[in-house]
């Protein structure tokens, strides 16, 4: 769990890890959770020593204070002068029982007991400032590292000069001894070399220069094996092995970052595992989303290579300016080179082979100035065509080229003299080889035959644009205006489909989903922006505290990766629609976007805390359907078809059902508990038993009204039907015809309980609800009791009320579907 500001000092002990930050000191169990704080300086922390149950910590101001680490108190403070003694390093003698070592800026050195709080002994020095003190092998033995790039090893015991060493690289940062048998020690500089020296012959060894690019921030021999581990400030930590005669360490393993921001960064391949990242500091590296451990740097561009690695990192004239764009493709990067870059306010255009993991072979620029560079001209956008076989390169004079990415010959170019007026601020090449697409700074955007050049349409923009960016499966196109505003373009009818404003600074970057269906834009106003294409709208938005200086989404659509000003990392989002509902509504006009920390770089607390809104915010609003919309509309029921579908074909399917042969009584009749028969399952009580098994013919029970029936009759004075048609809702299909036939005299009903049914499905079509129910009821009760409706003058005239509602009600239905099926069939059929 990261800490809330950037660690300026670090150590550990065999259980903890301590961070500080300004005056702030936290220890932290499992590299994970903070577990102790300690705060009592008023100056920034230094110097860290743990030291047993203490932690011994040192601020600007030259305060000392001793930590008890698990009660988070002081145990000894110490104020030191300032003019006197700047405590500049600070180690503990091995052997040496809580006794520790300062070293200040003035040279003196003093050794402190802290348990009794005693100045013990004070060494004069050499005159010059100690940067850094580190225990030897042998016990009293200490090596100090001074401004003036001496290393002074010194006996503490008896105050005296073993040997004295002299580097001319400036201060010494760090010195390592080795221990696996080897007197050598190593010692780092401002300037990245390292040099060796034999303790036995008190002479140098060997020097690796150029270990790292900058200063030597530590180094450390691991334990007992012939391995040295060093950092510096240029964002990496590379591990050497000194296996070799001569005694100089060769590169191991190393993890490295790029030493300046990142400028521009791309997804390579279709896996979404490697990011191709551009930095300030003139190299190209690919990082894996995976591990580290995949990571690799495809190197610096340079003029004349042989050249460079003759001259070194630190005199390189040959070396090429950052690139400024670049594009990818993985076609045929096993056969030639597969990425094409520009580089910033430079003519040539460069390849690279993302297999070999160095510059490629070819070089691209107009011929036209193959004797002479111009300083005024370059190349400013670039692209590469799906297949891998052509680059297209624009420059800031309008002119677009074509180029083979295999023998780099120059294969034509748009436009008679030049593609533009003014500079080329984008190009791109659909997936077909079909169109190319350029804009320039005097706002158009040409789109151009691929093979043929010639020029097909031209849109004019209301602004100039600034970038651009095709999706080559769905055929979009996104332009960044100066007017910091974004317009969408369809390749195949050219014309603006969409257009966002809401981007308070210059685009920089812009990237699509995989489907096509969202646009991620990310602007100098330090806001990343989602836009859903399809309904025009801003769906998501966040601010960050530095703005993204360019974004990249995953071909696989779960991260979305940012880099950022003044920020030496790439960032990786997480596409939460991937593992979680996301209700994806537009956001409000006035919608304020909450400051997002970057990730891994957020407070525990603060998480949980956000995750909970977050929650909150994106929990799906589950949408309860009413019975009915509206009065007007006519509504079905919930019911499944074969609650009311086959009402009519009842006595076929029975015909259909009826068993062969009679049913065979089991031998002996399992144990079961018996139920009244109905839709829902109910449990027979022993009263009703008794009364299905007597022998006696109990005449009230035949003659015993069904719920039904009762609800029907007490519906005729109280004109309310929901009762009965609920009833009749929870029965199935057999229970329905049951009940229906049990209407007429003949079945105990009447004719007023008919008359009341009828009355109830005419509720039903004045309603306009359960429409599909009503329709099966009245057609099994016609079907069932016709005879007696035609001989009962009060049913029939309800009859003939009934028959003209439905008429109505089923008219304007076949309306509406004949207009509804019109314009199907239209939409399918025409061409748009």
């Amino acid at each position: 769990n990261a800490l809330s500001q950037d660690i300026t000092c670090l150590a550990a002990d065999r259980m903890l890890v301590f961070a500080s930050y300004e005056n702030v000191l936290h220890a932290l169990a499992r590299n994970k959770e903070v577990v102790h704080t300690y705060e009592g300086h008023k100056g920034k922390i230094h110097l860290l020593l743990p030291f047993g149950d203490h932690v011994i910590s040192v601020d600007t101001d030259n305060v000392l204070i001793v930590w008890d680490i698990q009660s988070e108190e002081e145990y000894l403070r110490l104020d030191f002068d300032k003019a006197v003694f700047a405590v500049s390093a600070i180690l503990h003698p091995s052997t040496y029982l809580n006794k520790i070592l300062l070293g200040s800026e003035q040279g003196s050195l003093q050794l402190w007991n802290i348990r009794s709080n005693k100045l013990l002994y004070s060494f004069e020095g050499w005159g010059l400032g100690v940067t850094t003190l580190q225990q030897a092998p042998a016990v009293d033995v200490v090596a100090i590292g001074l401004v003036s790039g001496h290393i002074i090893v010194h006996n503490i015991k008896f105050d005296e000069t073993l040997m004295k060493f002299q580097q001319d690289w400036g201060p010494i940062t760090a010195i390592s001894f080795r221990t696996d048998g080897h007197p050598v020690m190593a010692a780092g500089s401002p300037v990245g070399h390292i040099a060796l020296w034999d303790l036995e012959e008190k002479k140098i060894i060997s020097q690796m220069r150029n270990a790292h690019s900058t200063a030597i921030a530590g180094m450390s021999f691991v334990p007992g094996e012939p391995l040295l581990i060093t950092n510096g400030a240029d964002n990496a930590i590379r591990v050497w092995i000194f296996d070799g005669p001569g005694g100089t360490g060769r590169l191991l393993r190393s993890r490295m970052g790029h030493s300046a921001p990142p400028i521009k960064i791309r997804y390579h391949g279709q896996n979404g595992e490697q990011i191709l990242s551009a930095g300030q500091d003139g190299t190209l590296q690919s990082f894996s989303t995976v591990h580290e451990r995949f990571n690799k740097s495809l190197g610096r561009g340079s003029i004349n290579k042989k050249k460079s690695k003759r001259k070194g990192l630190k005199n390189d004239t040959m070396a090429l300016p950052p690139i400024t764009a670049f594009a990818s493709e993985i076609a045929h990067q096993n056969d030639w080179d597969g990425i094409i870059a520009c580089h910033q306010g430079y003519i040539t255009c460069t390849t690279w082979n993302y297999q070999k993991c160095s510059m490629g072979a070819h070089k691209l620029m107009p011929e036209e100035f193959s004797n002479y560079k111009p300083l005024d001209i370059y190349a400013t956008a670039v692209d590469i065509t799906t297949c891998g076989n052509f680059a297209v390169i624009g420059m800031s004079t309008g002119q677009v080229d074509v180029y083979n990415m295999q023998s780099g010959l120059h294969r034509g170019c748009y436009g008679k003299e030049r593609a533009h007026e003014g500079a080329v601020r984008g190009v791109a090449v659909d997936g077909l080889n079909q169109l190319t697409i350029t804009a320039g700074k005097e706002g158009l955007v040409k789109f151009w035959k691929f093979k043929t050049k010639d020029l097909v349409h031209s849109t004019d923009l209301s602004s100039s644009p600034s970038a651009i960016l095709l999706h080559r499966d769905s055929g979009i196109l996104g332009v960044a205006s100066d007017d910091f505003s974004i317009s969408v373009l369809d390749i195949e009818t050219r014309k603006i489909v969409r257009r966002f404003s809401g981007h308070h600074g210059q685009i920089n970057d812009m990237t699509f989903s995989p489907d096509g269906r969202w646009l991620i834009t990310s602007s100098m106003d330090c806001t990343i922006k989602t836009w859903d294409l399809p309904s025009g709208c801003l769906i998501d938005c966040f601010l960050v505290d530095s703005a993204a200086v360019s974004i990249t989404m995953s071909p696989t659509g779960d991260f979305l990766a940012s880099s950022h000003v003044d920020e030496l990392g790439i960032y990786l989002w997480s596409n939460r629609s991937l593992y979680s509902l996301v209700s994806l509504r537009p956001l409000p006009a006035d919608y304020e976007p909450s400051t997002v920390m970057l990730p891994g770089t957020r407070p525990v607390q603060e998480d949980e805390e956000e995750a909970g809104d977050e929650e909150t915010f994106d929990k799906m609003v589950e949408y309860d359907s009413p019975e009915q919309l509206g009065e007007q509309l006519v509504t079905l029921s919930l019911l499944p078809e074969s609650r009311w579908k086959n009402l009519l074909n009842l006595d076929i399917i029975k015909k259909k059902n009826k068993p062969k042969e009679p049913p065979k009584v089991p031998k002996s009749a399992p144990f079961f508990i018996p139920t009244v028969p109905g839709l829902i399952p109910r449990y027979a009580t022993p009263e009703q038993e008794n009364d299905t098994q007597s022998k006696v013919v109990n005449l009230g029970v035949l003659a015993q009204k069904s719920d039904f029936c009762i609800r029907l009759e007490e519906a005729l004075s109280t004109n309310e039907y929901t009762a009965p048609l609920n009833l009749l809702k929870d029965l199935g299909p057999s229970s329905i015809e049951i009940e229906l036939r049990g209407l007429a005299p003949e079945g105990g009903g009447s004719v007023e309980v008919m008359l009341s049914f009828l009355r109830m499905i005419g509720m039903m079509l004045d309603k306009k609800y359960n429409f599909e129910l009503a329709q099966a009821y009245l057609a099994l009760f016609l079907k069932l009791h016709l005879k007696i409706l035609s001989s009962e003058p009060k049913l029939l005239e309800e009859i003939s009320r009934l028959s003209t509602q439905l008429e109505e009600t089923w008219i304007h239905l076949q309306t509406l579907f004949n207009q509804s099926l019109c314009v199907l069939k239209y939409v399918k059929s025409a061409l748009l």
